[in-house]
Order: C-alpha cells, then sequence, then structure tokens
C-alpha cells in the first residue's frame, strides 16, 4: 500500500483538470454547505467525518485507532469511512468538492497539497498546531522524523500531518540464499553480480513492482541528484548520473538479472513463487506477506543496499489534510484528532497493527515497540532506514509530473525506449509544468 504508493491517469486528470475548473470555484468557499458542517449542540459530540484509502487489516486497524480516540473524550467524535482504495478515495474527494459536500478532513498524499492549496481547498493547521492550549511542544515536533515533518510544510505553512508512512526495503528469500551461498547485499553492485549464479536455474535476482519508479529515485539521490530539486525548483531528469542510475536497472532487466511484475503490479508474487532471490518493495507490505505467502515460505528483510557509496530509501504514505468547509468546531476537532494520531502511543500501535512505521523517534525507543520489533525481526528494516530516507520534492503539477514518470518508465520497460531518450522527454515535460505553474 503506497504510498504511497502510486497514480493513475484518472487520478491525473481529476487532480489537473477538474482540480483547477472546480476546486477554485468552491473548494475556498468557507460557508459551502457540506457533511462537514454539523455543529456543536448542548450535550452532543461535534462529529468528524474522515474519508480513508485503507482496506482489509488496515482498515481494521484503522478503526482500532478511531475507537480508542472516540473513548479517550466525550466532545468530539470520529466517523471513518473507507474509500475503496486511494485511487477512488481522491475521485470522491474531487465529486464531494463539485457537491460541495467535502467530510472533515481525509488521507491524501503529500505531493497533493501544493494543488489543494493554490485552489483554496485545505486549511493550514498552523492555528492549531503551534498555538493554543492543544499545541504541539517544541519536544514532540522535534521528536517526529524530520523527513515527515517537512514534507508536511509548503510555503512555510504546516497544511497536512503525517500518517501512513513506509519505507523502500529489500526482501529476501532465506532458503534461495543458502542455496545459492549468498550473503545479504551491501549494495546494489553485489545483487548484479550474484545474479550470475541463479541464471541457469531460472531465478532472478531481484524483482520489483510494475514500476521501479521509486528505486530509480532512489538510486538518483544516492548518486547525489534528486529528480526535482527544491530550492531553486528544477527538474534534474537528463542529467549524467540520473541517466546512469536509469540505465543501471534496465541493464540490470535487458540481461535478465531483475524483472517487474507486470500486471500484478506487485512484485511479491514472483517473490514468493521463488522466481526472484530479493524484491524492493515498500515495508507496509510485510502485513500482506504474513497472510499470503506460504506457510514454509521463509523469508526476512533489510535496508536496501547502498548505490555508488551511498544510502537512501524513498519514503512512501499519506498524510491527512483538513478541508476549509469544516466548521470552526470541527476544525478543532480534526485537530484533536491528528494530535492523538502523533501520539507516542498511538503512532507505535498503528505501526505494530499494520507495518507502517512509527513517526516519532520515542516510539520506536519505547519499551513496548522493541519488544514487538523483537517478535517481529521483519518489521525491523523499516525502522533502520528511518534514518537515511527522503520524500519526494512535492511542486504545483506533482501528479501529472508522476504520471509522466510512470510512462518513461513504462517506454524503457515495454517500448525499449533508451533511458538517455525517455529522460530527455521526461525532463521536458517536468520543465513545462515547473513553468506552467510558477
Amino acid at each position: 500500500m503506497k504510498k504511497q504508493n502510486w497514480v493513475k491517469r484518472v487520478l491525473l486528470a481529476m487532480l489537473t483538470i477538474t482540480l483547477v475548473a472546480v476546486l477554485t470555484a468552491c473548494g475556498s468557499n468557507s460557508s459551502s454547505k457540506s457533511s462537514s458542517t454539523t455543529k456543536s449542540d448542548s450535550g452532543k459530540r461535534v462529529t468528524i467525518t474522515f474519508w480513508h484509502g485503507m482496506n482489509g487489516p488496515y482498515q481494521k486497524a484503522i478503526n482500532q485507532i478511531i475507537t480508542d480516540f472516540n473513548k479517550s473524550q466525550k466532545q468530539y467524535k470520529v466517523v471513518g469511512t473507507a474509500q475503496g482504495n486511494y485511487t477512488a478515495l481522491q475521485q470522491k474527494i474531487m465529486a464531494a468538492a463539485k457537491s460541495r459536500n467535502l467530510p472533515t478532513i481525509a488521507q491524501t498524499t503529500y505531493t497533493t497539497v501544493p494543488d489543494y492549496v493554490k485552489n483554496g481547498f485545505i486549511t493550514p493547521l498552523d492555528q492549531y498546531m503551534l498555538k493554543g492550549d492543544n499545541k504541539m511542544s517544541a519536544s514532540d515536533l522535534k521528536d517526529i522524523y524530520p523527513a515527515f515533518l517537512s514534507s508536511s510544510k509548503y510555503q512555510g505553512k504546516y497544511y497536512s500531518v503525517p500518517f501512513s508512512k513506509s519505507t523502500r526495503i529489500l526482501f529476501y528469500n532465506e532458503a534461495l540464499m543458502k542455496k545459492y551461498n549468498i550473503d545479504k547485499p551491501k549494495s546494489w553492485e553485489d545483487i548484479k553480480k550474484d545474479a550470475d549464479k541463479l541464471k541457469a536455474d531460472g531465478v532472478t535476482a531481484i524483482g520489483f513492482d510494475k514500476s521501479f519508479d521509486m528505486e530509480f529515485e532512489g538510486l538518483a539521490r544516492q548518486a547525489g541528484n534528486p529528480l526535482i530539486s527544491a530550492k531553486p525548483l528544477k527538474a534534474n531528469l537528463d542529467t549524467k548520473k540520473t541517466i546512469t542510475a536509469a540505465n543501471f536497472i534496465m541493464d540490470m532487466v535487458n540481461n535478465g538479472e531483475a524483472k517487474t511484475a507486470g500486471e500484478d503490479i506487485y512484485g511479491d508474487k514472483n517473490f514468493t513463487s521463488g522466481k526472484t532471490l530479493f524484491y524492493a518493495g515498500s515495508s507496509a507490505g510485510i502485513t500482506n506477506m504474513k497472510q499470503n505467502a506460504p506457510k514454509d515460505f521463509k523469508w526476512g528483510t533489510m535496508p536496501l543496499p547502498s548505490y555508488k557509496g551511498k544510502k537512501a530509501t524513498e519514503l512512501a504514505g499519506n498524510d491527512i489534510v483538513l478541508f476549509k468547509s469544516a466548521s470552526a468546531d470541527q476544525q478543532k476537532g480534526a485537530w484533536a484528532f491528528m494530535k492523538f494520531l502523533l501520539s507516542e502511543k498511538e503512532t507505535s500501535k498503528w505501526a505494530q497493527l499494520t507495518g507502517y512505521v512509527p513517526l516519532r523517534k520515542s516510539a520506536v525507543q519505547s519499551a513496548d515497540f522493541k519488544k514487538y520489533l523483537n517478535e517481529n525481526e521483519t518489521s525491523k528494516a523499516a525502522v533502520d532506514s528511518l534514518g537515511f530516507g527522503f520524500q519526494s520534492t512535492a511542486f504545483i503539477g506533482f501528479s501529472e509530473y508522476r504520471n509522466d514518470l510512470l510512462n518513461a518508465v513504462d517506454a524503457m520497460l515495454t517500448k525499449h525506449e533508451k533511458p538517455e531518450q525517455a529522460l530527455k522527454t521526461l525532463q521536458g515535460q517536468a520543465e513545462t509544468i515547473i513553468k506552467t505553474n510558477k
């Protein structure tokens, strides 16, 4: 569940076309009617509506967290509604904006925040987060992992809070490693070197999801070159370092040393069926792996290996935003719930139930979470990766750029377009998006 995850064409259309046409008209109207306009009556709780994209065990977990909050106080009541998945969630948010029937809060990727802000869709959290009786203390803010907190800030203000966060990690097949006498790789170069030992038996060294965009972005970062720089906002997609990173992956794919998931979307099926020795995937997938892998399948996890002597892993997942259409009482209640989610106890519980990572350093160091890690060793790699995690640069038009990035990777994989050409095209597309939205 990613993350974050990943964007389809329908989401691009909703975010880049409908967003501009619709949200400018109705998203900034705080007096609009919506499902989030319930007022606080005497003796009644204020209802906070929360739309999310969780399903299966993740939906069960968020329902437990919501129950925790509702039992912890008597002023507010959070009502969570699952919208199927992240794509469906974004579609329904767009439809709700058009009909002026938005929830109080919702899950979304932090990369949608610039577009939401541009169109007056969401409200900053500073007035609650940094001021008032229920604000976050300086020590609380310092306790949240910097990469998570920094991505919640846009144009000097906090517009979201981190929530369901994961890291990219490496899954490994214990039986195959033992059979071929292969050690845990310290570098991507090690994986490439070990591939020859496996080819004769039809085993591929490493598997990716349908797109290897996140691993590609990670290698580019390790080479010292973010795909999009933040200050100043600039695309670095056709530089020598970026092209070298893309060629490294594509050479492995073309040589039969790596394979993508194709229509399976995620690479876990190839991995659990013994077709790949390693699988680069999301730590949030650990929960599904535990449930769906064959009972006799022995596997483990480790942080992604280094490239060019440096380590980096992309942090993915979703934040929570507060819509302007919420009443003043609902906004206060929404912040109370957000702060609750950020607490050491609840972020630790959420991580234990789902495979996402704790948002706070103190939660990772707590006795309860340490006990959990001792009993669930596969969850340790995600936490160990937080120190070198990064998040993509968010900017207006990111969803359009993201779609172009996925198309560029697909062009390399299915159309056999050379990375140099695919990334040259992507560079031009990114420059146009950045220029258009200045």
